[in-house]
């Protein structure tokens, strides 16, 4: 069994060299260790995580801020480290993605305790992600059918599907975040970069033109399901291939 890999954020030296050596101890060695939100951004798109430690309070992007981009290309846990403890501070960690929320000052020991928790929770999940080369090439299976990041490739049925830049992207989206219902006003926001307000139908069009190109039988869909009254997700079916 491979080593889980780890991301420690935090711009403070101290605080990741301890973190680092705790971990070390517990035999957790695959920790690559920034001290930016910005850097945290690019080591997730460039490597796969099976846990993040995020602090809060970085120079530039705070944690908060670089969470959505972090989710993003991960489902890896994110355990927020911060000295904010008000309530209202861990429901923002909790509703933007994060899994967990220990304030500073810690105890080591705690950090891992809850580390071990959620490693133990994500093991048997395995995201459909055939692979991330050296050279950044990032591939999603679904069996039926795969999606290739990097070259921006849609593959149905052993066969290259032509797809449009936008459509393109709202299925890497769904593809990054498999099993997960999203509402079409966070779709048109996630995707987009803006308010679905005055325009309602966009991401419905788009999601038809995903299924003409992925489904069998585009009218009776077996991957990208729409979930009564909550939105659209895209369902990865075990054993095809």
């Amino acid at each position: 069994m491979s080593q889980p890999r780890i991301l420690l954020v935090d711009d403070e030296k101290a605080i990741r060299k301890l973190l680092q050596t705790v971990l070390a101890k517990e035999g957790y060695t695959d920790v690559d260790s920034v001290g930016s939100a910005e850097e945290a951004i690019e080591a997730c798109r460039s490597k796969i995580y099976d846990l993040v430690i995020l602090d809060v309070m970085l120079p530039g992007k705070s944690g908060f801020e670089a969470a959505p981009f972090i989710r993003e290309t991960t489902d890896a846990p994110i355990l927020f480290l911060t000295a904010r403890s008000t309530d209202l501070d861990k429901l923002t960690g909790f509703a933007i993605g994060g899994d967990d929320y220990i304030v500073k000052p810690f105890n080591p020991l705690e950090v891992i305790a809850r580390l071990k928790v959620h490693l133990r929770r994500t093991a048997g999940i395995s995201p459909p992600l055939l692979a991330r080369k050296p050279g950044g090439q990032e591939i999603y299976d679904f069996g039926y059918f795969s999606v290739d990041a990097t070259a921006k490739e849609l593959t149905v049925d052993g066969k290259f599907v032509d797809c449009p830049a936008q459509v393109f992207q709202l299925l890497l989206f769904l593809c990054r975040h498999p099993n997960r219902v999203f509402p079409k006003e966070e779709l048109y926001e996630r995707v987009w970069g803006g308010s679905a307000v005055n325009d309602d139908n966009t991401v419905m069009v788009h999601i038809h033109r995903i299924r003409e190109r992925i489904e069998r039988n585009p009218a009776k869909p077996e991957f990208l399901l729409t979930v009564r009254g909550m939105g659209y997700k895209l369902v990865r079916r075990e054993g095809e291939k």
